[in-house]
């Protein structure tokens, strides 16, 4: 049975559903068809409920880079299913190397910094509602104070004190938060094209060699945080230097390796991982170039060349 959101979940009705026929084409007749069948649509609709991904006829989308491990290991299972990865061709490679692509998956996930998006938007959540608190009472405060009620207006006026101090100490923590979120784009950035490698190696190995038992892709990166894990928060919070150096080293020895070139003398053959080219296109419309008008001696020479051509005639 297909497990997916809502009305989706009836075994009929999922059948029919659009995303499914376009990622698996139309469900097959034959019983062991059919189960196959039945088994790519669970792997795919797992994901959709996980993620909450709900495009109609888009299978999947893209890899969710910003996800928890968790949705992005049920990301990398339905695209297993689907059978194809976009990206780069790995057709060719023998099966060593697509093995050796494979593992390198967890090495590169292992070194992402942990995933602190919910930490991230609970911090922003509370320090805006600390301000508005604290606006409040500094009004109430007013109001009070122009009544004559003295012990009020000093009783908000200490409250918006507090809820100002609050909103101080929730901007800090939303401060280290995107820097660890900013470090893990960099790390997205460094990572992508070797992961998709990765991901592209192991449905090639898994297209070739159907009834090898291959465990799904698993990411390293730390898990997100537990209760267990609150005191590694705080050191994170109280130390937000510590944690970027460590990984600003990582990055930096990453982006210093190269190729050695076959010749000694020729030098290195740039970037052994470079990084992920970002796509990006100019707009239709283009403002007019600026004109750049020619100098002196070249109007000069503009000249001469041209009374040479008259005469010439």
């Amino acid at each position: 049975m297909l497990h997916v959101r809502g009305q989706d979940r009836h075994p009929l009705v999922c059948l029919h559903l659009p995303w499914a026929v376009t990622a698996l084409g139309p469900v097959p007749k034959e019983p062991a068809d059919r189960r196959k069948w039945r088994q790519c649509a669970s792997s795919i609709g797992a994901y959709r409920e996980l993620s909450g991904y709900d495009h109609p006829a888009d299978p999947i989308g893209p890899e969710p880079a910003t996800a928890a491990p968790e949705t992005r290991a049920a990301w990398h299972e339905a695209a297993a299913a689907l059978g194809c990865v976009d990206g780069p061709d790995v057709r060719s490679m023998p099966d060593g190397r697509l093995l050796h692509l494979r593992d390198t998956y967890p090495v590169e996930t292992a070194w992402a910094p942990r995933y602190v998006g919910d930490e991230l938007r609970q911090v922003r959540a509370a320090a805006w509602e600390a301000r508005l608190a604290g606006l409040r009472a500094a009004v109430e405060a007013g109001a009070a104070r122009q009544r004559g009620d003295h012990g009020t207006a000093t009783s908000q006026h200490d409250l918006a004190a507090s809820y100002q101090a609050l909103h101080e100490v929730y901007k800090q923590r939303e401060n280290v938060f995107a820097a660890v979120m900013a470090d893990r784009d960099d790390w997205d950035a460094a990572t992508r094209a070797q992961r998709h490698l990765a991901v592209a190696a192991d449905a090639e190995l898994r297209r070739r060699h159907p009834d090898q038992p291959y465990l799904p892709l698993r990411s390293a990166e730390p898990v997100a945080i537990s209760d267990e894990q609150r005191d590694e928060i705080g050191q994170l919070i109280t130390d937000p230097a510590a944690a970027h150096r460590t990984f600003a080293e990582r990055l930096a020895d990453r982006q210093s390796l190269t190729i050695p070139s076959p010749d000694p003398g020729y030098g290195d053959l740039g970037q052994a991982f470079p990084p992920w080219p970002r796509s990006g296109r100019d707009a239709i419309l283009q403002p007019p170039k600026p004109e750049i008008r020619p100098s002196s001696q070249i109007l000069e020479r503009a000249a001469d060349r041209d009374a040479d051509w008259e005469a010439g005639q």
